[in-house]
Order: structure tokens, then C-alpha cells, then sequence
């Protein structure tokens, strides 16, 4: 298992850190790509938000209608659900 070269970075005023290039080219990341942030005591985390693929999309809808199913929820129960929730 290779050792991740160590890079040095720092914040602007605006609260902006610079992921160093060689990073970036490392992890193929690109501008736009979403991280999830998290901190705790002196150490700040930040991981890669992949959004799924339509395939892995369509296997989540199909997971989600078949427990829908087994749990015996129709249609119905979800407009009136989305009715409840607005008011």
C-alpha cells in the first residue's frame, strides 16, 4: 500500500481551502464535484459526494417499491401523506 504524499494548503478570508493539483489529478476530482464536511477538535474531513448512476437510481427505485409493496402501501397513501406533511 503506497503512503498519499503530504500537501499543505490554507484557508482565505472567505473561508476557501485550495485542494493541491496533484490531489485533484490523484483522485480525478473535478470543479464542481460535492464533498461531505465533517470536524471534529483540530481535524477537518472532506469526502467525496459520488451522485449514483442512472442504473444504481434505478435500483434504488425498484428497492423502494418493493418494500412500498410488502409494506402495503399504495399511491394513495403517499399523496395523502405529501397532504399531511404540507399543512
Amino acid at each position: 500500500m503506497n503512503m498519499a504524499a503530504i500537501e499543505t494548503t490554507k484557508m482565505s478570508s472567505k473561508g476557501q481551502i485550495v485542494i493541491p493539483e496533484e490531489v485533484r489529478n490523484r483522485l480525478g476530482l473535478k470543479t464542481g464535484d460535492k464533498f461531505l464536511v465533517m470536524g471534529e477538535k483540530d481535524v477537518v474531513i472532506l469526502k467525496t459526494i459520488a451522485t449514483p448512476s442512472l442504473n444504481e437510481f434505478d435500483g434504488l427505485i425498484k428497492t423502494a417499491r418493493k418494500q412500498a409493496k410488502e409494506a402495503g402501501l399504495k399511491r394513495s397513501n403517499i399523496a395523502k401523506a405529501i397532504i399531511k406533511a404540507r399543512k
